[in-house]
């Protein structure tokens, strides 16, 4: 089996180049950390299966699946850090995945199921699951009540209902959540779809906040107005993004 590894946290690849080391039929191809570099990787190397992260920056492991949709597509075993509910969804559509952390048992499982499906010839028999999939998944992360935060050795998973608001930080996003704040390699927009609109509103380019955080709205100039929380903070609205206010939560 020709093996392309895609993570972006390092432990995470070492961990599975680590398990592959004593599998004699496994030829690991290249590891990539984002998602666009996955892409370039899968079309060159042609491997046979990927172990495929689904949070990545900029590109995720969903746009990775949706640019290699053709014949010749490798087997995709999804690592992820999701919840129960998006784990159901794996489920249903008869993929593989690795719920971190995962152990060596499981590991073996997995790699004996691929093994399997591959020498069976189904391969090329995984593209409409995958296309179901990555549709209820997609569904899946626009109502997540918690979100997955890579830090360093761990992962924190913050339930939504935690966070106060939501800030730009170049490349990243900080979450404000009480007392803690945590960074996200992600977009804003990207951030905004991953929230239930109906608790969650953009108020400006930098800044999305939770509604039940918010005390007070106070105009500032012609183009902005300043919103209070509760915890006292004070965030810009900006003329764009101020009918996200008016409308009906």
């Amino acid at each position: 089996m020709r093996i392309l590894i895609v993570d972006d946290e390092p432990p995470a690849r070492r961990r599975i180049r680590a398990l592959l080391k004593s599998v004699p039929d496994a030829e690991i191809v290249g590891e990539c950390a984002n998602g666009r570099d996955a892409i370039g990787a899968i079309r060159d190397q042609r491997p046979d299966l990927v172990f495929l992260d689904i949070q990545m920056p900029e590109l995720d492991g969903f746009g990775v699946v949706d640019a290699c949709r053709t014949a010749a597509a490798p087997l995709f075993v999804f690592v992820t850090a999701y919840d129960a509910h998006a784990i159901r969804a794996f489920d249903v559509h008869a993929l593989d995945y690795l719920l971190k952390p995962f152990d060596k048992s499981r590991f073996q499982d997995t790699l004996q199921r691929a093994r399997d499906q591959l020498g069976r010839g189904e391969a090329a028999q995984t593209g409409q699951q995958l296309l179901a999939l990555l549709n209820d998944l997609r569904g899946v992360r626009q109502t997540e009540d918690r979100i997955a935060i890579k830090e360093t050795g761990r992962t924190v998973f913050l339930p939504v209902r935690q966070i106060d608001w939501i800030e730009s930080s170049g490349n990243y996003v900080t979450i404000h959540a009480g007392n803690s704040t945590h960074m996200l390699r992600e977009s804003m927009k990207a951030m905004e779809s991953r929230l239930n609109p109906r608790e969650f509103r953009r108020i400006h380019r930098n800044f999305i906040v939770n509604l039940s955080r918010v005390a007070e709205l106070h105009p500032w100039s012609a183009d902005e107005h300043v919103l209070l929380l509760r915890n006292g903070a004070k965030l810009p609205v900006s003329r764009r993004y101020r009918r996200n206010l008016d409308a009906s939560p």
